[in-house]
């Protein structure tokens, strides 16, 4: 009988959420609050637990994309301010106001029903991300509208290379600085907030009255480098176990479509998890992991629930962990290093890591 083990288990360290929260509030003037982003069920992370600990750490403010999100977040007693980024329905807009969060606005027909239903507003304006958003005569329009019946908050846009660094950024500061600096001296109350994560750590300029910071806050780096490169420690550690390990035979293969087979006596591992828990089928016969401190080499084609695992000697029993992020020993791989064999970002990587992993949570226990 193998020790027992969750056959795919998300570990997410709570102290090193509060850790990177505190990394990034920390420079940011009086006046200016953090709105920790858990979207997306936190980044893959856990919407609640990542919400506690970061309104241990000083966040003031949550940041959702959709009204379930948010519904599912009050339901749970979250009271702070909270705003739901992306577009909304007539519906949902009123699941959105009963729930008391705030909504983003870009059309005239959303601001004149948003107002019948009491919602508080954002303007966004389209400062170049060429998304949803407006320009800045129809930004000034929206923003006396919503002024004149109560209810605008916020005037808020979104940066399209703050990760690069490049002359782009730069040219989109520039636009939101010059609409904000006119609409706040008309309106002193309102919130301006554009910088996510990049710009957050880049940009003092870019913060503005709010932050929203979200993949960094779980310790990975917005352009995909080392994290440690910006003093954030990764949050989640992915792992399964060997369910069991066998030997296969020059000629012999293993998985769909014999896409590995053995050009010498090979020891493979079998491990219960595949790409319905979120290991990309791309990484068959690409990807590693570590067993027992060891980067070993995915073997054959990923199934939906299963993968199989190239052994060193002497490496591998069974029920031994198989770490596919975080670190075994002295070796560790990061959701960055998986991104860049995908060829994608770290964002989708803990995105895809599916519902029926188990997520667990280490650190010290929430104050909230």
């Amino acid at each position: 009988m193998l020790p027992g083990r969750e056959r795919a288990l998300a570990t997410v360290d709570l102290d090193a959420i509060r850790h990177n929260v505190n990394r990034l509030a920390a420079p940011l003037p009086a006046g200016c609050a953090y709105c920790a982003v858990v979207k997306a069920n936190g980044y893959g992370h856990g919407a609640a637990a990542v919400a506690k600990a970061a309104l241990d750490a000083g966040a003031r403010w949550l940041g959702v994309a959709t009204v379930r999100e948010a519904e599912e977040l009050r339901d749970l007693g979250f009271a702070q301010p909270m705003l739901i980024f992306g577009p909304l329905t007539g519906e949902e807009l009123r699941r959105a106001a009963k729930a008391g969060a705030d909504v983003v606005v870009w059309s005239r027909p959303f601001l004149t029903e948003a107002l019948r239903q009491g919602a508080r507003l954002h303007v966004k304006f389209d400062s170049g991300m060429g998304r949803l958003g407006v320009d800045e005569a129809t930004a000034e329009k929206l923003a006396a509208g919503a002024a004149g019946s109560g209810g605008l908050v916020g005037l808020m846009s979104h940066f399209a290379t703050a990760d690069q660094g490049d002359e782009f950024f730069a040219y989109q500061l520039s636009r939101f600085l010059a609409l904000a600096e006119k609409l706040k001296a008309r309106y002193p109350w309102l919130i301006a907030h554009t910088a996510n994560s990049a710009a957050t750590l880049r940009e003092p300029r870019a913060w503005h009255d709010l932050v929203r910071c979200g993949i960094a806050m779980y310790g990975l780096s917005p352009a995909n480098h080392d994290p440690d490169t910006d003093d954030l420690r990764p949050a989640l550690r992915l792992s399964s176990y060997l369910a069991g390990v066998r030997d296969v035979a020059p000629g012999g293969s293993v998985g769909y479509g014999r896409t590995f087979i053995a050009d010498c006596p090979t020891r493979v591992g079998i491990v219960p998890i595949g790409y319905a828990d979120g290991i990309a089928r791309a990484l068959s016969n690409r990807g590693e992991v570590l067993v027992s401190g060891r980067r070993c080499r995915i073997r054959g084609t990923i199934s939906m629930d299963q993968l199989t695992v190239e052994l060193p000697a002497g490496v591998g029993r069974p029920g031994d962990a198989v770490t596919f992020i975080g670190r075994s020993g002295k070796e560790r791989i990061l959701a960055e290093d998986v991104a860049r064999l995908l060829g994608t970002i770290n964002h989708e990587v803990v995105c895809d890591i599916g519902s029926r992993v188990v997520r667990a949570y280490i650190g010290s226990p929430s104050a909230t």
